[in-house]
């Protein structure tokens, strides 16, 4: 079952055979058809990639999060509260290099230590900074520590969850430009009951933007004075993004510190947002939109604008809930460099999307995952690697050229 949703998969697939019946293509949208041409220098057409993946480490306990480090380790975050670290010369190590599970609610299939990213100057402070759900009440928690410090640890900001156990987004990462990106779910259930994405009031459904360099007041943060809605009243100043649903997972594009989110649709259609450093404040249209489709009239303001999602797929052929990914810029395959790499928890497809320098994206399906893709990420050197849930796999992944179907 995906660890992002409010109902049981087999439910979801008996209603989803109703609803989508129509509908003629099973994988993705009209709106992201494969483009022939290539978008990069170097670059190869999409369909001519496929992935292989390589089964590196196992024995872990529902791995959900995967950062590098700068001397080649990855850490691993479990559900439990636990972080265990693997480097490719020396395999994953025996025991965690951090135990938070003192401080972790998780009692909910979606809830407990959800993200983990070091600081950009980790290799001189050794920071790290986590999110998770926090006992007792599954409170949203951003907070950060000294490796192998838990006793160390500092809470930054929190965002009551209470009533429901899942969609608790939880994805932290450093963008470019120094501050610190933080998602969250819109409180869980279904429909979203709070009516919390399109409400500025919140931080639920969002991707919040701090400065963590310096504290302002009582806050040990400040908040960035070209957010968007710092002089918006009512609103909270600490807001990037709003109208997202379950952002588990997010990436920063190193290159050009773009934001890449899949954000785990309800029913119909998950979703890929490509937001770029400019476009701070942008709606992505939660609970008005599920992708582009209209899902809540009542949620739509007259005249709203709102951000399209750059490539959505349905749940046709197994599919059931975005894992999000990162953006390649690894060495070992100069042909697949720019290219942003997605999966399916359930359908393990793996999806690739790409800017066309002419406009627009091009995407294509490049094979499969192993079972319950949780997380994707990079190494030191860009290279990928995905975990597999309940398995407790870590798995290495190249890509590999094909011929075209036509050769």
């Amino acid at each position: 079952m995906s660890r992002r949703r409010c109902r049981p998969v087999t439910v979801l697939a008996g209603l989803l055979v109703l609803a989508l019946s129509a509908l003629l293509l099973p994988s993705v949208s009209a709106r992201s058809t494969a483009a022939a041409g290539t978008t990069h220098p170097g670059a190869v057409p999409l369909t001519e990639l496929t992935v292989v993946s390589e089964q590196v480490a196992s024995g872990l306990r529902r791995p959900i999060a995967i950062t590098g480090l700068p001397d080649g380790r990855m850490l691993i975050a479990e559900k439990n509260g636990t972080v265990r670290a693997y480097h490719p010369d020396t395999g994953l190590a025996p025991d965690p290099v951090l135990d938070l599970t003192a401080r972790i609610d998780t009692s909910d299939n979606e809830r407990g230590l959800l993200g983990i990213t070091p600081a950009p100057d980790f290799a001189s402070t050794g920071m790290l900074y986590v999110s998770y759900t926090s006992l007792p009440a599954g409170a949203l928690t951003l907070a950060r520590l000294p490796i192998g410090a838990p006793d160390q640890v500092q809470v930054l900001l929190t965002q009551e969850h209470a009533e429901y156990g899942n969609h608790n987004g939880g994805q932290v990462a450093f963008g470019r430009d120094g501050h610190l990106y933080w998602s969250t779910g819109d409180g869980g259930h279904a429909n979203d009951p709070f009516k919390a994405g399109q409400n500025l009031g919140t931080l639920l459904g969002k991707i919040v933007r701090i400065d963590v360099n310096r504290a302002c007041g009582a806050k040990p943060y400040c908040v960035p004075f070209n957010n968007p809605f710092v002089r918006t009243p009512g609103a909270r100043p600490e807001i990037w993004l709003y109208g997202l649903r379950n952002p588990w997972r997010f990436s920063v594009d190193p290159v050009d510190g773009s934001l890449w989110i899949g954000d785990v649709g309800q029913g119909l259609v998950e979703e890929i947002n490509h937001i770029r450093p400019w476009q701070g404040g942008a709606n992505l249209g939660w609970s008005c939109r599920e992708g582009t489709p209209v899902f809540d009239p009542e949620q739509c303001q007259p005249g709203g604008k709102y951000t399209d999602p750059v490539f959505e797929y349905d749940h046709y052929n197994d599919n059931c809930s975005v894992t999000g990914g990162v953006v390649y810029r690894g060495a070992k395959t100069p042909e697949a460099r720019g290219t942003y790499v997605a999966s399916d928890y359930c359908s393990t497809r793996v999806f690739a999307v790409r800017p066309k320098l002419s406009g627009g994206y091009e995407s294509a399906v490049i094979g499969n995952f192993p079972t319950q893709p949780t997380a994707i990420g990079t190494d030191v050197h860009g290279e990928l690697y995905v975990l597999s849930d309940l398995p407790g796999w870590l798995n290495r992944v190249r890509f590999e050229r094909v011929q075209p179907a036509n050769h």
